[in-house]
């Protein structure tokens, strides 16, 4: 009886296995799209970045010319924290996430405040869309990866399609070249005040070898088929060591007029 009684035991064990394996969700023509984009930017070495550090120019854009433009430094802690301090004529401002918080300083009207809800999830719904967060996998358990097909890029070019779908059915669309797989652009949509859909878009360009791994030195922005900004890095370092203090709210404005040091 005791050997029946097992015997049971191990059926329904296995039986529960095969289930749990066969409805698992794993889309492998997305896996390998993503795979092959992550060797073409290094392999091991891409997965392997914890910190980012980036110096350039931020311009905005209206019908094709430059508004403004501000110099800046952005610093990273994957994945989710984040100070970027902007500078245009002398002035500062610094904006700072640290998951679920952050906090902005303005330096043209020496304000100190702590980021609104909506700022918040601005920047989350920024790291959810993100190239970083799509290949470094930061987004498993979170949301589901799936392969939407081949799409046309110009005379001759098609891209491969994935696309993350959030649980929250927040869903960012990403192009590799169908050539070499090197990553071309994400795509999502986000709600205005008016309640419309709004289309926003990221298009990378100038991938440069950084410490082995091939980096975009231009991001230029998008929102309804239009330009409106470009980042432009001038220098990009990884892996430093960065102290959490960074990231922590100031309890003086005057230590924020004092460029951050790293």
């Amino acid at each position: 009886m005791n050997k029946f009684l097992l015997s049971i035991v191990f059926v329904l064990l296995f039986c529960g296995l095969t289930f749990a394996q066969n409805t698992s969700k794993t889309d492998e023509k997305a896996e390998a799209v993503v795979k092959k984009a992550v060797e073409m930017l290094g392999g091991d070495k891409y997965l392997q970045v914890k910190t980012q550090i980036g110096r350039g120019k931020y311009s905005i854009l209206r019908e094709g010319s430059v508004l403004s433009f501000q110099t800046f430094i952005d610093v990273i802690v994957f994945p989710d924290n984040e100070r970027t301090e902007f500078k245009s004529t002398g002035i500062k401002t610094v904006q700072t996430n640290s998951g679920d918080s952050g906090w902005i300083f303005d330096g043209s009207a020496q304000v100190l405040n702590d980021q609104t809800p909506e700022q918040v999830e601005g920047f989350k719904r920024g790291m959810r869309a993100s190239l970083d967060n799509l290949l470094r996998g930061y987004w498993r358990g979170k949301a589901e990866l799936s392969y939407v097909g081949k799409r046309e890029a110009g005379i001759g070019k098609r891209n491969e399609v994935v696309k993350l779908t959030y649980k929250d059915d927040f869903a960012v669309e990403f192009e590799f070249s169908a050539t070499d797989g090197m990553p071309m652009k994400a795509m999502y949509k986000r709600l205005n005040p008016d309640n419309e859909d709004v289309k926003e878009e990221d298009r990378y360009a100038q991938f440069v070898d950084v410490q082995g791994i091939n980096t975009p030195f231009i991001i230029d922005h998008f929102t309804n088929g239009a330009q409106t900004s470009r980042i432009n890095y001038e220098s990009i370092v990884f892996n430093k060591n960065i102290p959490n203090k960074i990231f922590n709210k100031p309890s003086n404005i005057k230590d924020l007029k004092k460029d951050v040091k790293l």
